[in-house]
């Protein structure tokens, strides 16, 4: 009878050993973390690529897309009908103007010049002979010896005879005419397309035939873009005062803008709908590789040139609608400063506040920065073409870094080890007496 509170003593014996014993671990763990000594792990500066904000002489330019177009273009069609019976061109040559592409058969027409002519032959002897019955009639009139009524009628038939001489005239120019349209001629120099209607064919006359062949002219050549209205308010609109306004011209397969030209024209009114004007800019084209249709990049400057502050366009960071760049002060620590940006000139951006001249910027490591850090200056030159936000573009100063705070984190992890068995070996204990 007396076996359970025998059980029931040795049960809180037992739990009052636990504790004591888990009691006493905790209190060995705290004591060997107080004579730990305390050590901070050693700060680590970044070392980051710095420039200088440059200042320079700029002259401001837009940049547009635009399609290439002939000065001249013409569709080649037929001015009479007939047989095509000869074919002088090759497809895509150049030709120069008047050179003959077509010949259509000419038999027609030349007979047709031949009728005229024989019949101008006859007004004309018709008109000599009422001339002279006239003159007659004018003599015999003086006289008495001729009614008026003859005299009357003598006179009409000559001045009609005369009428009808013109009349033949007009008629043999037309076949004249008609037959000098057998032979189709470039009206202006440049490159001929290929012949749509080969040899053989019978071709129809007027607006409305199929055309032959088209030809554009080579040189000089139109780039056609649509301009916004500030630019054409700030920029374009000095054509009307006989200003030149330069462009520059690129095409697809450029990285740059190798021609230089001139607006030609502006349109007469601007497009509502897009907000937008059409214009015209002209470019030489002796090599004739520029080709009618071909897309075109076109920068317009209008511009007085100024001066301005440029940094490198990977430097600058967006906080929501915000643009900034990291400054570096004559302390090496970093400083957020806001910025109103501007436009690109080549791979530099204008910065139109919040930087002056001198000022040193953050161009490269900018995601290992912030405010108030202390930083490494590595000073590069501006727009080298170094500066990059992301992590592939950090200096190889940083990697020798990041080993060696690799280091440090081991070393910490292995002095927090045996602390951890301390805590760990009296409650192992204390389940075993358990």
């Amino acid at each position: 009878m007396s076996v359970f509170p025998l059980s029931r003593s040795k049960l809180a014996v037992a739990t009052l050993a636990v504790l004591v014993i888990a009691g006493l671990g905790t209190f060995g763990a705290i004591r060997v973390d107080a004579r730990a000594p305390a050590q901070a792990a050693p700060t680590i500066v970044p070392e980051v690529d710095v420039a200088t904000v440059v200042q320079k002489t700029i002259t401001d330019w837009q940049t547009y897309s635009g399609r290439l177009q002939a000065v001249e273009k013409v569709d080649v069609r037929p001015l009479v009908s007939g047989t095509i019976v000869s074919v002088n061109f090759q497809d895509g040559a150049l030709v120069k103007k008047g050179d003959v592409l077509f010949v259509i058969d000419p038999r027609p027409y030349q007979a047709e010049v031949d009728r005229a002519a024989a019949q101008l032959a006859a007004a004309q002897s018709r008109a000599g002979y009422a001339q002279s019955d006239w003159e007659r009639a004018q003599r015999l009139i003086g006289d008495s010896a001729i009614a008026k009524r003859d005299y009357d009628e003598k006179q009409n038939n000559a001045r009609e005879a005369s009428a009808n001489v013109k009349a033949a005239q007009a008629a043999l120019e037309a076949a004249q005419i008609n037959l000098g349209y057998t032979k189709i001629v470039a009206p202006v120099a440049g490159r001929v397309s290929r012949a749509e209607i080969t040899l053989g064919n019978v071709v129809n006359a007027g607006a409305s035939a199929a055309p032959l062949t088209t030809l554009v002219s080579v040189s000089p050549i139109y780039a056609e873009f649509d301009a916004d209205e500030q630019t054409y308010l700030q920029y374009i609109s000095q054509v009307k005062n006989d200003s030149k306004v330069p462009v520059e011209l690129g095409l697809a397969n450029e990285t740059g803008y190798s021609r230089k030209g001139t607006i030609q024209s502006v349109d007469n009114r601007l497009d509502t709908s897009s907000g937008t004007i059409r214009v015209r800019a002209r470019f030489d084209n002796a090599d004739g590789s520029l080709v009618p249709g071909l897309y075109a990049r076109v920068k317009v400057g209008g511009s007085e040139p100024h001066s301005a502050l440029l940094i490198d366009d990977a430097a600058i960071g967006t906080d929501q609608d915000k643009k900034f760049v990291f400054v570096v002060d004559k302390d090496d620590k970093i400083a957020y400063r806001e910025i109103q940006q501007g436009d690109l000139q080549g791979n530099l951006r204008v910065v139109k506040g919040g930087l002056h001249a001198g000022d040193r910027i953050v161009v490269n490591g900018t995601q290992r920065v912030r405010p108030g850090a202390q930083i490494r200056a590595h000073m590069v030159p501006m727009g080298d073409g170094n500066a990059s936000g992301d992590a592939n573009s950090a200096p190889v100063a940083d990697d020798a870094q990041a080993d060696k705070q690799a280091q440090l984190d081991g070393a910490k992890q292995k002095h927090s080890e045996p602390q951890t068995q301390a805590q760990a070996q009296p409650r192992t204990k204390a389940r075993k007496d358990s």
